[in-house]
């Protein structure tokens, strides 16, 4: 199980299985955020609490971010609607949790920017950012 939190406390999130992976998205908000996201399905195996603020595109978006309204941090994201199976996509922001539960987490790169499509790896972890 991976845990992770705002800066403040107020805003938490489990995520179960644990991921194998992050990605980083280079889209104009993810790029913006900074945020690595592991990817699940909330109530299932992502489960979040505390009070957030959210943020959908302006041009509608599939997708809410969430965030902390004290501290500021994003913490997940949310689909706005459910798939063939009644499940909601989320995804949380890895940043949030301890730097030693994620260091060897391989991170995937996602151009979300242009082409819509999964990049190639250079075959950096976490720890590579981050050490």
């Amino acid at each position: 199980m991976l845990k992770g939190n705002c800066h403040c406390g107020q805003v938490r999130w489990t995520f179960e299985t644990g991921p194998a992976s992050v990605t980083a998205c280079n889209c104009t908000i993810c790029r913006r955020y900074g945020a690595l996201w592991a990817y699940g399905y909330l109530d299932h195996d992502i489960h979040t609490k505390g009070h957030t603020g959210t943020y959908t595109r302006a041009d509608g978006g599939d997708i809410v971010f969430h965030f902390c309204p004290d501290c500021g941090c994003v913490t997940h994201y949310v689909a706005r609607d459910t798939d063939e199976n009644g499940r909601k996509r989320s995804a949380v922001n890895v940043r949030m949790s301890n730097l030693e539960a994620i260091s060897a987490l391989p991170i995937h790169h996602f151009d979300g920017c242009e082409s819509f499509t999964a990049l190639a790896s250079d075959g950096r972890t976490v720890k590579d950012l981050w050490f």
